[in-house]
């Protein structure tokens, strides 16, 4: 039976393709990408479809983002990143155990004074203010929410419009301090790989991201490829470098997600939460960079690879700009799946804290 159910949900993600609700998004998007490379935009191919399909949303066009399509994308960033981990990183990672301990004290900070400013000055109940105040992880904090019945609402405008002012900001920063430019390297030759290794790495990519979910951990479709890419690539069974101009399409597709999630919200809905949420994203912004400083004294780092690492909420968006940037893909993946896993293991603690405290 539920195989049944798996095989019907697919077929549906299927035919969503050839809907007019994802072939307008392509239309719209492409050339909003375009339009917004003329000008020179950061991360033109990820704000320009942004942009263009929260407004169309809004404005009340029908249009979605197939989950197949997204997730196809979600697997082909992960391979990206899966190039940069090798032996030399798993010993990183014992330097990252300070980075990981401010992540939690990150995390608790930011949920306390959020919370307790959404409750006071935007009539937030305390469950809803909580899981609105998390740095991140709208889609299990949702499930959580449902399940809490708390104001569904509430808790994903308020996510999302921080996103897209975190994803919007993000890219104008790394520009101006940088000189790193969107990545792209011509000299590569890709057609001289052996693309058997790109197949198994896609099929074992699919084995653990079907395993993680299964255990629940977070961000199944990244880090069960992480974990695929890096087992294969440090045991020398399988490697594959895919082309550069492969994380355009990415950003095209993820910046579009973002725009469609606004399918069904009203301009009225996102009006009555916009004010709040920018003062609530402007004090998490300034909590993660206060952490990006003080993780400065523990790891060798650059401030921004640190600050994209604190950066409150999404992980997908904000690994495919490490990417864009080489900005230490590897060291802001581990760090955002290290914050679901906290957040996730915070939040329903501060729950259970409320219902003791109530009684």
């Amino acid at each position: 039976m539920k195989m049944n159910l798996l095989i019907k949900n697919f077929k549906e993600n299927l035919s969503q393709i050839l809907t007019i609700k994802f072939i307008s998004v392509l239309i719209i998007s492409f050339p909003s990408a375009i339009i917004a490379e003329y000008f020179n935009i950061p991360l033109a191919w990820f704000l320009g479809p942004m942009i263009i399909t929260s407004i169309a949303a809004l404005s009340g066009l029908k249009i979605i983002m197939p989950k197949i399509v997204l997730s196809f994308i979600l697997i082909i960033l992960g391979l990206h990143i899966g190039n940069y981990i090798d032996q030399n990183l798993f010993n990183q990672m014992f330097d990252w155990i300070w980075t990981s301990l401010i992540m939690f004290i990150y995390i608790i900070i930011c949920i306390l004074i959020v919370a307790k400013y959404l409750q006071k000055f935007a009539s937030y109940s305390e469950k809803a203010s909580i899981f609105s105040a998390a740095p991140g992880a709208l889609g299990p904090l949702m499930i959580l929410a449902e399940n809490e019945k708390t104001d569904l609402s509430q808790v994903a405008t308020s996510h999302l419009i921080r996103l897209i002012i975190i994803i919007t900001v993000i890219p104008f920063i790394i520009v101006n301090n940088t000189s790193n430019d969107v990545l792209l390297n011509d000299n590569f030759n890709y057609l001289t790989q052996n693309h058997l290794n790109l197949i198994l790495l896609i099929v074992a990519s699919l084995f653990f991201i079907f395993v993680f979910d299964k255990i629940r951990i977070p961000a199944a479709l990244l880090s069960g490829t992480l974990f695929a890419s890096g087992l294969l690539q440090i045991t020398d069974i399988a490697s594959y470098k895919l082309p550069d101009e492969t994380v355009n399409f990415c950003l095209l597709i993820l910046g579009s997600s973002v725009g469609c999630r606004f399918a069904e919200k009203t301009v009225k809905e996102i009006a009555n939460n916009s004010l709040h949420s920018i003062v609530a994203t402007t004090i998490l912004v300034v909590l993660g960079l206060g952490a990006a400083y003080v993780a400065t004294f523990f790891v060798e780092t650059n401030i921004l690879t640190l600050i994209l690492s604190f950066s409150p909420g999404g992980i997908y968006e904000v690994a495919v700009i490490a990417i864009a940037f080489d900005l230490d893909p590897d060291f802001v993946a581990f760090h955002h799946i290290i914050r679901l896993l906290f957040i996730l293991f915070t939040v329903p603690i501060f729950l259970r804290v409320i219902e003791k405290i109530k009684k």
